[in-house]
């Protein structure tokens, strides 16, 4: 195996306490950051100089933003189009 690379067991993990983490900017805007780790672990051939494990952590992170109006834009649902009943294809086969 390469130098530069370490082998890790993946650790399970376990959330204490909560993942948000909720901020009010200057303009009453609530901002709501949710944090997870997606994957840990835990280096099995290397440790570091002093002899603590070495870990890796894949973070993730999602921003939830709340004005103060709480209002927001979403897309408009399609405009239902003609009846596609009469197609060829779904017509039944006779002879």
């Amino acid at each position: 195996m390469s130098q530069d690379q370490i082998k890790y067991k993946q650790l399970s993990v376990k959330l204490v306490g909560s993942n948000v983490v909720n901020f009010r900017l200057e303009d009453e805007t609530l901002v709501k950051v949710h944090v997870e780790i997606a994957r840990a672990g835990v280096a099995l051939d290397r440790k570091n100089p002093d002899g603590t494990p070495i870990y890796n952590f894949s973070p993730g992170m999602r921003f939830e933003i709340q004005t103060k109006d709480k209002t927001f834009y979403a897309p408009a649902p399609p405009v239902p189009t003609k009846s596609t009943s009469d197609k060829k294809g779904e017509q039944a086969y006779t002879t």
